[in-house]
């Protein structure tokens, strides 16, 4: 392992920006986050930066379906992306948009360096087109029979019951997703990545070392079969960045998705003065790495890497291939509840509890790993809770109370104090090589040789001994160094439990550099009162967790099956004349902001044409204040005035939402051309 200070940049793959964070993609970031987190606490300069992936139909479409422009939903899709993220204490430097003026750039120059290359090419293909929505359709968009094995309601490029790979045009019975209606075949002009010039280079790269051995062996087979032209392009209408000189072509998201590790890392450059170039040049030294699903390494290891060179970009040092999580053995699924959101885990469940498990689970290796919850409930229970927060629990009580909160001055055993300092090589060499799962196995077994010191030290009845306080008080010590050692290594894991830790003892334990403090113990000095560190999980609590998965469904499914209409069903009959009764205005928001001591609620001023109304309302986990002044709504305008705690409410805005909120809130809009004060009848 290299022992200097290195430079090192890592990503995880972009999520998707039309839809929520789940437990299957928190693998990725979770497992991307501890070795970031790793590399830092080694006193390594290392940035971790990730980027929503903004771009392509089906946001164009949800955004439609939703009838809000896709930016809307891209940023609030954002928002909600962050705080999972944060809540999951994912460390990111830099979290940004493939959408932002940073994608286009590096979009549009990496496409005009290759064209200037030659590796550009442009030729006639025939598409699938909805002739009732009038565009393109993308494969996955397109359902219809294998015609290999004629399973019914397959995608348009691939089959699940037979594994056949095909086009679109080669379905049997195909249908538009979109529309229900039978695609036609129609010509369109696309560009082309020739792939094949770059296939020398990237059979170099791939064998220089920066790849799994299964994954070489994936790409082996790609390399026997051919290099295929890569489609760079797609068809008006699409949301995205159109192409250069084109009306009505566009960048493929595929093509600026990976662009946005650039554009990340370049507007965090930008923000804290750090060297560009030094990451991206072709010549540069620093490390670059790639945490990705098998599912998008055809994408990340011969598209990206011809994409860098091709444009005079450096290549990554290493691209990391992961496999998918499985719940209780099986596949996620919503009807047994086990396709879980972050936010749904969240809300019954500590996430250092997910960390760790995922921690011990994870190895260096392209392999699935399976979620079980009641081996996750024992596991966590035995090994955090049952182990390493044990040892400060047995020993923190004796030095507040009969110490007064002050370590000895010495260890009376300073020989297995060095063996544990001892162990950090191996457990380090484990993390870096990101083999979790033995790096976890080595803590517990220290976490074990801790305990069974103090179990033959008896702390408990040397304290009842005549004339033993200082026995006692160096005992406790050693104790308490022991665990301090096991949390600076578990620190990028469990970061909030290493946080409570760090206060309790009152030194850092997750700092950068903090790995080379672990050889000088904590002697003669105070620690803090001992509090609880960490619960234990109780079932229940999984229990639930998995009730209210299974209530949710996502929008596609609301849609499909009227779920708002039987969660929530209609309200009695009322009259015209009831109806009358009710005066809705326009408004248009002036002013907007969030409440002191209010979690939900936001202040707006409301204009409604010549007479202004302040109204709290209960959007502020999905609206950013300033991003509201200036937009139109709609106002229950003679609503009688409400007081509430921060202040008085003059009326109502109007905004669509299910029973609980969870599928988001939506402001109702008036189009376009509407004045305030206009009535709504």
């Amino acid at each position: 392992m290299t022992t200097g200070k290195r430079k090192i940049l890592v990503t995880s793959a972009l999520p998707y920006a039309n839809g929520p964070i789940h437990l299957g993609h928190l693998v990725e970031y979770i497992q991307t986050d501890i070795w970031a987190r790793f590399q830092r606490l080694r006193g390594n300069e290392t940035y971790y930066v990730c980027a929503d992936d903004s771009h392509g139909t089906p946001i164009m479409l949800k955004a439609r379906e939703e009838n809000i422009p896709p930016e809307e939903l891209i940023e609030r899709v954002g928002r909600e992306h962050r705080r999972d993220f944060s809540d999951f204490h994912i460390c990111f430097d830099n979290y940004h948009s493939t959408h932002t003026e940073e994608n286009r750039y590096f979009s549009e120059y990496i496409f005009q360096q290759l064209h200037e290359g030659g590796h550009i090419a442009k030729r006639t293909i025939i598409q699938a087109f909805d002739p009732l929505e009038q565009m393109f359709l993308p494969d996955r968009f397109i359902r219809g029979s294998c015609p290999r094995c004629g399973a019914a309601d397959q995608h348009g490029d691939n089959c699940e019951a037979c594994g056949a790979t095909y086009t679109p045009t080669d379905l049997a019975d195909p249908v538009s997703v979109i529309s229900g209606s039978t695609p036609i075949e129609k010509e369109s002009e696309h560009f082309f990545v020739k792939l094949g010039d770059f296939d020398d280079m990237l059979r170099q790269w791939t064998s220089s070392g920066g790849l799994q051995s299964e994954v070489k062996n994936k790409l082996a087979e790609w390399f026997e079969a051919g290099l295929q032209d890569w489609d760079i392009s797609r068809d008006s209408p699409y949301f995205g960045f159109r192409i250069p000189g084109y009306e009505d072509k566009y960048f493929y998201v595929w093509l600026d998705a990976p662009i946005g590790y650039i554009a990340s890392f370049r507007n965090f450059c930008d923000r804290e003065g750090v060297n560009f170039n030094q990451y991206w040049n072709s010549d540069s030294t620093t490390e670059l790495y790639h945490f990705v699903g098998k599912d998008i390494l055809y994408f990340h290891a011969l598209f990206w890497p011809a994409m860098l060179y091709g444009a005079g970009f450096r290549r990554p040092t290493a691209v990391f291939v992961h496999g998918f999580l499985t719940v209780n053995g099986q596949k996620m699924s919503k009807s047994r509840g086990t396709y879980i959101k972050a936010r749904t885990y969240l809300n019954h469940l500590d996430p250092d509890y997910l960390r760790y498990y995922f921690a011990a689970k994870l190895n260096a290796r392209v392999e699935d790993i399976d979620l079980n919850l009641d081996d996750f409930t024992a596991r966590v229970n035995s090994d955090l809770v049952g182990k390493v927060v044990n040892i400060a629990s047995r020993c923190a009580g004796f030095i507040n109370k009969r110490f007064d909160g002050q370590l000895a001055a010495t260890l009376p055993d300073p020989a297995l104090f060095e063996h544990f300092v001892a162990g950090s090589t191996a457990i380090a060499q484990a993390l870096e090589n990101r083999e979790f799962g033995r790096a976890m196995r080595q803590i517990m077994a220290f976490a074990d040789q801790a305990n069974q010191y103090l179990n033959e030290q008896q702390p408990w009845i040397v304290a009842k001994e005549s004339g033993q306080d200082a026995k006692l008080q160096q005992i406790c010590t050693q104790g308490l160094n022991l665990f301090r050692i096991l949390m600076i290594w578990l620190s990028p894991v469990v970061p909030e439990l290493a946080a409570r830790s760090a206060a309790f003892l009152s030194c850092p334990l997750a700092a950068s550099g903090a790995w080379q403090t672990l050889q000088q113990p904590l002697l003669d000095q105070p620690i803090n009162e001992f509090k609880r560190l960490l619960d234990r999980i109780e079932p229940k609590d999984v229990e639930a967790m998995l009730e209210e998965s299974a209530s949710q469904t996502d929008s596609s499914a609301n849609t499909i099956t009227g779920q708002h209409l039987a969660d929530e069903p209609l309200a009695s009959e009322i009259s015209i004349d009831d109806f009358s009764k009710i005066d809705l205005r326009v408004a248009t928001i002036t002013d907007a902001a969030t409440v002191d001591g209010a979690d939900r609620l936001l202040r707006l001023s409301l204009d409604l044409g010549g007479e202004t109304r302040t109204v709290f309302a209960g959007i502020k986990s999905v609206y950013d204040p300033a991003r509201l002044i200036g937009r139109h709504v709609i106002t229950v305008a003679n609503l009688a005035p409400r007081k509430m705690r921060f202040g008085v409410s003059e009326g109502m805005i109007l905004a669509a939402s299910g029973t609980d909120d969870a599928g988001g809130i939506f402001l109702l809009s008036p189009d376009p051309g509407v004045e305030p004060g206009m009535r709504v009848r």
